[in-house]
């Protein structure tokens, strides 16, 4: 039988790898921010937190086809806006534009699915914190 000390230090060495990788990721993320151009759609760095999603076109990010090329299309990389004041709600936004994805170089391809993946970590892990933070205002309210 596991004790509740041993669920502790598991539950510590888990929080302590997360926080590492969230670290190590952000890192990335910069970088690949610099390395894809993005930096010249959106600046500051932070500002690519406001969007909502980030997708991709012309490559699979599902699990079971990560980073395979879907032929006939055009990889982009689009970021989705939401303004619940403007009459579109939505709205779509280039991030990047890398040719026909028969034509993309594997390399520049690792990059673009990396990118969209460590944002949809850290992406995560910034909303975990907002929603922690307005349930612990809730709670004290009540």
């Amino acid at each position: 039988m596991v004790s509740a000390l041993d669920r502790l230090k598991d539950l510590t060495s888990k929080i302590s790898s997360y926080e590492l990788t969230r670290k190590e990721n952000l890192k990335r993320l910069e970088r690949l921010f610099v390395e894809l151009g993005i930096h010249e759609k959106v600046d500051p760095f932070e500002a690519i937190f406001d969007f909502k999603a980030i997708n991709l076109t012309g490559v699979s990010l599902t699990p079971e086809a990560l980073g395979e090329i879907q032929e006939g299309r055009y990889v982009q990389m689009i970021a989705i806006t939401y303004d619940a004041q403007a009459v579109v709600k939505n709205r779509n936004r280039s991030l990047g534009y890398f040719g026909r994805s028969e034509k993309i170089d594997p390399e520049r391809k690792a990059a673009v699915v990396t990118f969209i993946l460590s944002w949809r970590f850290e992406k995560s892990f910034r909303t975990l914190e907002h929603y922690n933070a307005l349930l612990g205002a809730h709670l004290h309210v009540k």
